[in-house]
């Protein structure tokens, strides 16, 4: 399925992605990789995927859900 708008996405999506880093790097998270959509990195041993633009974030060892300030709660 593609967005509804491709310009809106292009247009933030550096912006979540810088934000969540910003987030991540004050917890001390080591962010294994990165590319365009998503950010990995590992927590409590296990693979984190975070995809900013949607706040979509999923990985063994957190729960599943939306938002990046939900995520950087539980990884408090």
């Amino acid at each position: 399925m593609t967005r509804l708008d491709i310009e809106r996405q292009n247009e933030l999506e550096p912006l979540r992605i810088s934000h969540a880093k910003e987030g991540l790097e004050k917890l001390g998270i080591d962010i294994v990789h990165e590319d365009n959509t998503k950010i990995q990195f590992v927590y409590k041993r296990s693979l984190i995927t975070l995809f900013p633009y949607s706040g979509w974030h999923s990985g063994k060892g957190i729960k599943d859900g939306r938002g990046v300030q939900n995520l950087l709660k539980q990884l408090q």
